[in-house]
């Protein structure tokens, strides 16, 4: 066979290439739309089900049904529904081991037909399981044993041919979507439910508390208030990197001030070295912007940006410091999409001493008190 000439797209030209592609995703959103309206009683016997089980949901199917089945596992088992796959297969080869009475079984066959699907449902029905169908033939060999069935309707594959399954397997990936995040809101899985299913990757950092990624206090630098700036800065060594500020406490361990780089480099712009050797609460801010141990990191980050800061100190209940959050260890943690751009670049910018203006503008440190941990934002917004 020649090879096509340079440009070339085969028998397709461009516009008919997205002519076509446009038409099969819209084939495949009217089914979901078309799914949607068909859902009925069904669909809440079948949650009740799931959300009533004791032991595991498990999911069969075989084929592209099978490949969707295994992300409905993964879907579920993110949203607080304790699931595994079981191929159908491997089930009757010795698998069937894995399956309990206390089990719910979800199996994935459009027709209902399927060879594998039908001669695992009697052994499935000798242990006791209880099976919910998703197929679009109610009245197939699948739909009649099934506990509950769930009708997909009749679907016309998106595929020029009618073959291939595409529209079919769409609406069953949705509506095995819509089962588990209706099952997590039935079961009240919270974004802190999330997070620890989540500790990992992007998500789990969006989701990650101050604590985990901040400085422990071994590590950051603290001060009395009657220490001098020299001493402050100088008779202290903690391991690892330096951070770029110095929490001052009082007498009861309370947090009082922060002094940080910009600090001293202002002092030596304004030619006050004199007061290095004076005391550091003369110098420092006062009652600086801190949050809570337990507020979300992504709305730490979000303050960092906001206030043009490069060191957050994180306090317990009593405002004692708990550790630091600083600037360089969390600049990739994404912030509110709405000014995800802008506050990216803010973040980025903070990597290098911030100067804060003179005059009778209050240093952005001490604009605020304590946040607190509930004060987070929408983690919806927070996506990329």
């Amino acid at each position: 066979m020649s090879a096509l000439p340079a440009g070339s797209y085969g028998l397709l030209s461009s516009m008919e290439q997205l002519r076509q592609g446009r038409e099969v995703i819209r084939a495949e959103a009217q089914t979901l739309v078309a799914l949607a309206e068909h859902l009925g009683e069904d669909f809440c016997s079948a949650v009740q089900l799931l959300h009533d089980c004791q032991g595991s949901v498990l999911v069969a199917g075989m084929g592209k049904a099978g490949l969707v089945g295994q992300k409905i596992v993964a879907t579920l088992a993110s949203t607080g529904t304790r699931s595994h796959f079981v191929h159908p297969s491997e089930a009757i080869h010795g698998d069937l081991g894995r399956i309990h009475r206390d089990d719910v079984l979800l199996v994935l066959s459009y027709s209902g037909e399927t060879e594998e699907i039908v001669r695992l449902l009697p052994a499935v029905g000798q242990l006791g399981a209880s099976v919910v169908a998703m197929t679009g033939q109610p009245s197939s060999t699948l739909g009649k044993f099934a506990a509950v069935t769930l009708d997909l309707g009749s679907i016309r594959e998106a595929c020029p041919l009618g073959l291939a399954p595409s529209a079919s397997t769409t609406a069953m990936l949705a509506l095995g979507d819509a089962l588990a995040l209706v099952l997590s809101q039935m079961r009240h899985f919270s974004e802190e439910d999330f997070a620890r299913f989540h500790p990992g990757g992007s998500l789990g950092r969006k989701l990650a508390k101050v604590e985990e990624a901040m400085r422990p206090l071994d590590q950051c630098r603290l001060a009395r208030a009657d220490q001098t700036v020299r001493e402050a800065l100088l008779l202290q060594s903690r391991p690892g990197r330096r951070t770029g500020a110095v929490m001052v406490v009082g007498d009861e361990g309370q947090l009082s001030g922060i002094f940080t780089d910009s600090d001293l480099a202002k002092l030596l712009e304004a030619r006050r070295e004199s007061c290095i050797d004076g005391p550091i609460a003369d110098v420092m801010t006062s009652s600086p912007t801190t949050v809570e141990v337990g507020t979300r990191l992504v709305v730490a980050c979000q303050l960092l940006a906001d206030r043009k800061i490069s060191e957050l100190p994180v306090v317990d209940s009593a405002h004692r410091p708990a550790g630091l959050i600083d600037i360089t260890d969390v600049w990739n943690v994404p912030v509110a999409a709405a000014k995800v751009e802008s506050d990216r670049s803010k973040i980025l910018k903070l990597h290098r001493p911030v100067y804060r203006d003179q005059g009778d503008v209050p240093a952005p440190h001490a604009m605020d008190s304590v946040i607190p941990p509930s004060s987070t934002c929408n983690v919806e917004s927070c996506w990329d």
